[in-house]
């Protein structure tokens, strides 16, 4: 005998989830990825890669500082609304393999305990609560920390959730444990009010340090100095995989603005944009550039 399930309801669970604290939220979308298969995850990445790419430009200069250890070292006073923005902003934005940069982050965040106790910082004031909630869910999952970091930023964070719910125990707070979702299974449906309040933490982060550097920066003409262009590109390195044919490139951008942007492309795609902007650029003369990156390529 087959057993019947409750059959799922979808738009429930798309409205419980949206009405999930920005902590919650994380968790969640953590967990469903664990229980994905290695091609779902592929689809999906490529799916978040179309849709992260819409907003590049936008949080480029935000990223390059966020995997920048020297910017990051400059932000450890958590009990300033300011710089706990940034920091939720630097983890959205690391790379995974930025093992430097997460380094900085721990070392940061693992002050929590001595912050509370010798400046008398009030978790549950305000937003800070779940702010800290959300710094160290996402750092308790980020790929780029090891995995003994990883266990003491949970271990942390089982201590502020505790802290917040007002018990003294271990265990996960009620506060961070995720709510009956009303799709899944037959409940009542909730009455109170949603946690719409509570807004999303990281949209709040990204709006406050994006006006806290606005203030701090020097007002410049609006003009043709606004937009930012490319300035120069210089090849950093050659690296060759084994069992593989092609060649990884990496090269350093400089822009107008001054900052830099590391980038590695495979020697395909570099040839196929040099044949593109070739033909746009007749009145450069790419064919030698080709030939001379060809050769290098196939010694590497």
């Amino acid at each position: 005998m087959v057993e019947k399930r409750c059959p799922l309801q979808r738009d429930g669970v798309y409205r419980w989830f949206s009405e999930l604290p920005s902590p919650q939220r994380v968790e969640f979308l953590c967990g469903l990825l664990d229980l994905c298969i290695p091609l779902e995850l592929r689809f999906l990445g490529s799916c978040l890669e179309d849709l992260a790419r819409k907003d590049y430009h936008s949080l480029r200069d935000s990223e390059i500082k966020a995997n920048n250890p020297a910017d990051l070292g400059s932000l450890t006073n958590l009990t300033d609304e300011v710089v706990r923005s940034k920091l939720l902003v630097s983890l959205a934005l690391l790379g995974s393999e930025q093992r430097e940069a997460a380094g900085v982050l721990y070392r940061t965040l693992t002050h929590i305990d001595s912050i509370i106790h010798n400046y008398g910082l009030q978790l549950n004031e305000g937003r800070t609560g779940d702010e800290f909630l959300l710094l160290f869910t996402m750092a308790s999952n980020h790929p780029a920390f090891s995995f003994h970091q990883k266990q003491v930023l949970r271990q942390e964070l089982t201590q502020i959730q505790s802290s917040l719910s007002g018990g003294g125990g271990g265990g996960p707070a009620g506060k961070s444990a995720l709510p009956t979702c009303p799709a899944c299974h037959k409940v009542t449906p909730r009455t109170e009010t949603p946690v719409n309040s509570v807004s999303n933490s990281l949209e709040n982060a990204l709006h406050t340090s994006a006006h806290s550097t606005e203030e701090s920066l020097p007002k410049r003409p609006v003009g043709k100095h606004s937009k930012v262009s490319v300035e120069k590109i210089d090849l950093k390195g050659l690296s060759h995989k084994k069992n593989e044919r092609n060649v990884e490139c990496s090269f350093e951008v400089l822009w107008s603005d001054s900052s830099i942007t590391s980038v590695t492309k495979s020697s395909s795609e570099v040839t196929e944009f040099i044949s593109k902007i070739s033909g746009l650029l007749s009145f450069i003369n790419f064919g030698k550039f080709l030939s001379i990156f060809s050769s290098n390529t196939s010694s590497a």
